[in-house]
């Protein structure tokens, strides 16, 4: 039809407003292609708005269990070093448990040695020497002898001495 226009000399008319009412509906559907990526778009970033905020609540929960943990191990750290420190202080009080029940065996065995002493000289001044006979025995045998005191106070004979005289006085004396 163009051709046969411009071969009949005729002069051409400006071109029919076709293309301008075809160009309207495709702008039309980009601007619906571009509305529907758009929301797409939007819909996708708030999905992944509300993963991410999931995310980060799960995290910051792990994040509370750890400081929790991290509180208890302290805690238990604490307690152990607590425990160590009252452990020392009782092994320190069993030490000075054992030191004073030591000192007690030996106050006591000095007193049985002092009362072995005095009734060995109850006996002597009585002239029994087979029952001095059978302290000194006795005396020797439970290890009395070392625990005398070898001093004693000015005047007074240290029972040591005295239990050396009593012994050598008792042996010299005939057997009954």
């Amino acid at each position: 039809m163009k051709l046969e226009k411009r071969s009949s000399g005729e002069t051409e008319e400006a071109p029919v407003q076709e293309p301008a009412s075809r160009k309207k509906p495709v702008v039309v559907y980009i601007m619906i292609l571009f509305i529907a990526a758009f929301l797409l778009m939007a819909l996708s970033f708030f999905m992944h708005q509300r993963s991410n905020t999931q995310a980060l609540g799960e995290l910051q929960h792990s994040v509370s269990a750890l400081q929790e943990v991290q509180a208890t191990q302290d805690k238990n750290i604490q307690l152990q070093e607590e425990l160590a420190a009252v452990n020392d202080e009782l092994e320190a009080l069993k030490g000075q448990l054992t030191q004073a029940q030591n000192d007690t065996l030996d106050a006591q065995q000095g007193t049985d040695a002092m009362v072995a002493l005095y009734t060995l000289q109850q006996q002597y001044a009585a002239a029994d020497y087979d029952a001095c006979r059978i302290t000194l025995q006795s005396m020797e045998d439970q290890n009395l002898v070392g625990q005398l005191p070898t001093s004693a106070d000015a005047g007074v004979t240290a029972p040591s001495l005295r239990y050396q005289q009593l012994k050598e006085a008792v042996l010299n004396q005939p057997a009954d």
